[in-house]
């Protein structure tokens, strides 16, 4: 199990967690804790063998014991498993997810997308301000999500809040509700009720939270100005201009999303960061490389600024993705080999990287709204 580390009182209650099996045992059968074992455990960044004792009030690790016990050193009907050989991990931390219920609960929902995570050893998910319907933008909005989340939750769960133009007056009860944090598109999000902010909407956002227990994040792209349109209109993050060539073509969309949008918007965030000089702010998943020295050399003259990166940008190359699959097509791209080269080399760095962390940004839609070519259908 792992430490929450999103744990706090909160404003808005936890989302009722959902019986594994369905059945909630009386008091009086119900043991209070359970334990795992292992002969090879993770514990304070080495291998050993373990014995965990967790509360099943709370869902906290209670002891931790450097062998391997036997069943017998605990109550009579105490739950219990030795799973050497295998390895007993700590859960991960999953800060980029979308969870779009209520309102696109077909794309994915807080049933399925939590049981998943369990599955996959993720026992905190925090949720994104869009797809849902309404989006967490106020606090109406947040109440609805937190009313879709109970019950059904398999995982921890926390929540952003969203910036978008008009919304300034519920940012700071947002932040006392307890939400983690506040994402603002730079760019056209894809969903109409989730507009991307300008760069003087963003001036006001970090005024206004400037002294505020959280931090702004920002899907980074923008298109930089070019010739004569340099003015307030390019500053309203439009979005991208017709690609040209093939509509099928990987590389017509790759370079549709070229390395620059995410540099320009970087270096409009980096602009502004002064307006609050202690606010955390954080660049959602990075994929250019090229933005890495703007964040590293920001970082080193003190402003408070982090990015995380993606599995899929870390696993997946442009030049591997086949014509029409676009199961692939993702904002920002997929980019090239050598570009994941880059990411990992900075992720590997022994000093300070620039990539605090690494998320899923789980995203999922219906198979229709991927157009894919009857090939990959069911795939």
């Amino acid at each position: 199990m792992a430490a929450n580390p999103f744990s706090t009182d909160l404003a808005y209650p936890t989302p009722e967690p959902s019986p594994p099996n369905g059945t909630i045992l009386s008091s009086a059968q119900a043991p209070s804790i359970t334990v795992i074992a292992s002969s090879r455990a993770v514990l304070s960044g080495r291998l050993t063998a373990a014995t965990i004792v967790i509360s099943l009030a709370t869902g906290k690790i209670t002891s931790i014991f450097h062998s391997v016990l036997s069943s017998s050193d605990f109550p009579p009907g105490t739950p219990y498993v030795d799973h050497t050989p295998h390895i007993l991990l700590p859960g991960l931390v999953d800060a980029h997810v979308h969870l779009n219920e209520p309102g696109r609960t077909e794309w994915e929902g807080f049933w399925t997308g939590t049981r998943a995570a369990a599955f996959g050893g993720v026992t905190t998910v925090v949720d994104m301000p869009l797809n849902a319907i309404p989006p967490t933008t106020t606090m109406a909005g947040l109440r609805e999500k937190v009313q879709a989340a109970s019950g059904q939750c398999w995982v921890d769960v926390g929540f952003y809040g969203g910036i978008v133009p008009g919304n300034l007056a519920e940012l700071k009860p947002l932040v006392k509700a307890g939400v983690r944090g506040f994402k603002g598109f730079l760019i056209d999000s894809g969903v109409d009720e989730f507009p991307a902010v300008s760069s003087r909407d963003v001036a006001k956002v970090l005024t206004e939270l400037a002294d505020e227990p959280t931090m702004v994040m920002f899907h980074a792209e923008m298109i930089p100005p070019i010739a004569a349109s340099v003015g307030d209109a390019v500053q309203w993050s439009l979005p991208p201009l017709s690609p040209s060539g093939p509509l099928t073509s990987y590389e017509t969309f790759l370079t549709s999303r070229p390395p620059t949008f995410e540099t320009y918007a970087i270096s409009e965030v980096l602009c502004l960061a002064a307006l609050a000089p202690r606010l955390p702010l954080h660049i959602v998943h990075l994929s250019a490389t090229e933005a890495i020295p703007l964040l590293r050399n920001a970082r080193a003259r003190g402003v408070k600024i982090t990015a995380e990166t993606c599995f899929h940008y870390l696993s997946l190359a442009a030049e591997q993705i086949k014509d029409g699959d676009t199961r692939h097509k993702c904002c920002p791209p997929i980019r090239t080999q050598s570009n994941q080269d880059g990411l990992w080399a900075e992720m590997l760095r022994e000093d300070d990287s620039v990539i605090q962390t690494v998320v899923s940004d789980h995203s999922p839609c219906t198979p229709n709204l991927k157009l894919l070519p009857p090939n990959l259908v069911g795939h």
